[in-house]
């Protein structure tokens, strides 16, 4: 069974705020290999399914950011998911809008929400996508109000594009090792 987990912050106002862009990836999947999100239980929102022969659950952790590894280590437990049959999506602060990163390992790098999933399952070895979403400009704005807040009208078509190249790795990934999915989506 192959686990993708999207970050981010439940309720309504925090839709389509930077730090839930990974939640975003999650709803495109949904719609795309039609895996409705409709069952509640371990801290999250998810639902499970099939592609191709693959089993895949799709997960967001409702614990908001912080906790995010408390929802993503009671799925694995639960269901007895490998460490490689994981994916994390999530924002990264550090890439420029709509810019992808795909990596098999790598420090939190001030990310809480990943602070808490490599607290939660005891390794920085698995498997993310970075959706870049900038350093808050103009300067001044705090990191907490900048990630918790809305695209600027110019960044939310780099922003959509980089959800469904997003969702389009992922679905690369239920067919061939990550590692190859990364060489072809880290151009």
């Amino acid at each position: 069974m192959k686990l993708i987990v999207g970050l981010g912050n439940p309720g309504k106002q925090y839709d389509q705020t930077r730090h839930n862009v990974g939640f975003e990836v999650i709803d495109e999947l949904s719609n795309r290999l039609q895996i409705p999100l409709n069952q509640s239980k371990f801290k999250g929102l998810y639902g499970m399914g099939n592609h191709k022969g693959e089993k895949v659950l799709l997960l967001k952790p409702l614990t908001y950011m912080n906790l995010s590894g408390e929802s993503i280590s009671a799925v694995m437990d639960y269901y007895k998911i490998e460490l490689e049959d994981l994916v994390v999506i999530y924002d990264d602060l550090d890439l420029p809008v709509g810019k992808i990163r795909l990596r098999q390992k790598g420090s939190p790098g001030g990310h809480n929400g990943i602070k808490s999933t490599v607290a939660h399952l005891g390794t920085q070895a698995f498997s993310r996508i970075r959706i870049g979403i900038d350093r808050p400009h103009p300067p001044g704005i705090s990191v907490p109000d900048y990630v918790l807040g809305r695209f600027r009208p110019e960044e939310q078509q780099p922003i959509k594009e980089a959800v469904e190249k997003s969702a389009d790795a992922c679905e690369a990934w239920l067919e061939r090792p990550f590692l190859q999915v990364m060489n072809d989506y880290n151009q």
